[in-house]
């Protein structure tokens, strides 16, 4: 399945997820808001911590979220492999092999925008 493929089949799950519980996934999202609106480091700069943290935690659907939303906040390719590279750094090994997944999902979304 492509990325693009697998981040539409997420959202398509996580809207039944909402349906079924509103009252925890509701208070979730006004989580996310709050985060993402307020403090000093833009949403760039938060989309950037999110990913490092999806890498590590090794969480897939939560890459490809967060590579798409660094592509619709302003990131490039060499800042994703600069903040790639520091997750390998602190990850080793298992990082190596999500971060390779993660530059993969931005070349697609990348291709699929031209």
């Amino acid at each position: 399945m492509s990325y693009i493929d697998e981040i539409k089949a997420t959202r398509a799950e996580l809207r039944t997820l909402y349906r079924t519980i509103p009252a925890a996934t509701e208070g979730f999202s006004q989580l996310s808001a709050a985060v993402k609106d307020n403090g000093p480091l833009s949403v760039k700069e938060k989309e950037y911590v999110a990913l490092g943290m999806a890498v590590a935690l090794r969480c897939e659907p939560c890459i490809n979220f967060h590579v798409e939303a660094l592509m619709k906040a302003g990131a490039t390719r060499e800042e994703l492999g600069d903040v790639l590279a520091m997750a390998i750094q602190m990850g080793g090994g298992p990082t190596l092999m999500y971060s390779a997944a993660a530059l993969a999902c931005w070349d697609e979304l990348a291709a699929a925008k031209e």
